[in-house]
């Protein structure tokens, strides 16, 4: 059963999404405000959080970008912006501190269940059929391996959210062949949803940099065409 960490400030938007996630099989626990939040992942080390946005004490903004830096399991953990603000900006900027999806208020229940799932199953690792040996897949000094959600480069491990895993995983199973922003989607995204390109532009970015931290450059820009991996030699 999946862990899922509710942070708001609002007692009745943290007894919807309960109710919400709980009907769907998911155990949840809260915290009404930023600070709160950021220890409670950071020691719970939930599946997914569900932050809002603005929080008291810290935002959901700075929240984010707290538990990225933090290192380890809880700097890879999904986080799913809630929002009462539908400003694409708003919604880009969550997405390059570091947010996996961004869902604004009002919203149906139904689709916050399915957002959830969604980006739960974007860094699942797959364990329903036995693996071939071979499953990892290896490009140059880069290697993923999709039943454990692990990225190295040089043996170095390289920690992702599940979009961002997703996306690689995408490009690397076809290496060299140039992807544009819809077949990314397609790929890294498990149910059918509009995603803008800046969204998309976004996530790769930040993908890229966590590979500039290492000195590594694997994923490459075609202007006017899209994304694909190069040689990572």
């Amino acid at each position: 059963m999946a862990r899922i960490l509710i942070v708001d400030d609002d007692p009745a938007i943290r007894d919807v999404v309960r109710f919400a996630l709980s009907r769907a099989g998911y155990a949840t626990l809260e915290a009404a405000d930023g600070a709160a939040g950021l220890a409670a992942a950071r020691e719970a080390l939930p599946d997914l959080v569900v932050l809002d946005v603005m929080l008291p004490e810290m935002d959901g903004t700075e929240m984010c970008r707290a538990l990225r830096a933090s290192g380890g399991a809880a700097a890879a953990i999904p986080v799913l912006f809630l929002s009462s603000r539908d400003d694409e900006v708003d919604r880009v900027v969550g997405l390059e501190i570091g947010g996996d999806d961004y869902l604004t208020k009002p919203f149906s229940p139904r689709e916050l269940v399915a957002r959830v799932r969604a980006v739960l199953r974007r860094g699942a690792p797959v364990a329903a059929v036995p693996a071939p040996v071979d499953e990892v897949l290896r490009h140059g000094r880069l290697a993923l391996d999709p039943g454990t959600a692990r990225v190295t480069w040089d043996g170095r491990e390289v920690v992702l959210t599940a979009t961002e895993f997703g996306l690689l995983r995408t490009l690397m199973r076809r290496p060299g062949r140039v992807l544009n922003r819809d077949a990314l989607m397609d790929g890294a995204y498990t149910v059918e949803r509009i995603v803008s390109d800046r969204t998309i532009d976004s996530h790769v970015r930040r993908l890229r940099a966590k590979f500039a931290a290492l000195g590594a450059a694997p994923v490459e820009t075609l202007p006017g065409f899209g994304y694909r991996l190069g040689p990572c030699d």
